[in-house]
């Protein structure tokens, strides 16, 4: 696999074909990109909800019919898959407690030293994005992007076209889909499948700043 050809030749897809589907083995695999995708300390703020239903795909284009989103919709209606990126509302010490139970049970500590180094490690970042810079939300985001970016390249090698989507309305996704009561908030969402003629974005080519403009080393 050439990394750097799959990084050129992917895009945004535009528009998709709905009567494309993923076949249900790839997708297996764009779901262990996100199960095993890397988050700050181990955090793993997230839950993910998937759909390949038309159902489940118009709930979610609901929150996609203010005139600004709705070019979006179809997106959303037409691809194969739709998912979720939701984060956690709270990071409580019930979810850490859940983590380190949930390390040990998978031999992380060799030790009962290292579990409590994990534990201190950890708690003292958490606790830093509560107290000190009181941007735990924003933090826990943050960590979703990371599984995006993983999903959008895997999805690439696989050949599957996908689309990251910000315009939609949280507030409407959250209503209908009852996210806050579970304690979750919709962030981002991606929708996959592949292209059909109308995806103009496959025709055009690539373009980014110079790499003299974003590299340097010192």
């Amino acid at each position: 696999m050439e990394i750097a050809r799959i990084a050129a030749t992917r895009h945004t897809c535009k528009a998709y074909d709905p009567a494309k589907k993923i076949p249900d083995a790839q997708f297996e695999q764009l779901k262990t990109l996100l199960h095993l995708s890397p988050s700050s300390v181990n955090s793993q703020p997230w839950h993910f909800i998937i759909t390949s239903t038309d159902t489940g795909k118009q709930r979610i284009a609901k929150a996609t019919q203010h005139p600004v989103y709705s070019a979006n919709t179809p997106k959303i209606l037409n691809a194969s898959h739709v998912i979720v990126f939701c984060a956690r509302t709270t990071l409580d010490d019930t979810h850490l407690a859940t983590l380190l139970e949930q390390e040990e049970r998978q031999g992380r500590f060799p030790t009962p030293e290292a579990k409590t180094m994990q534990h201190k490690g950890r708690s003292f970042y958490v606790s830093k994005h509560r107290f000190d810079l009181k941007d735990t939300q924003q933090w826990m985001e943050k960590q979703l992007y990371i599984a995006l970016g993983a999903l959008l390249l895997g999805a690439a090698a696989l050949g599957i076209d996908a689309t990251p989507i910000e315009g939609f309305d949280p507030g409407a996704l959250n209503d209908e889909l009852g996210l806050r009561e579970k304690g979750w908030t919709s962030v981002v969402l991606a929708a996959l499948g592949y292209r059909s003629s109308e995806d103009f974005n496959a025709k055009l080519p690539k373009s980014r700043l110079h790499t003299d403009t974003v590299f340097s080393e010192i």
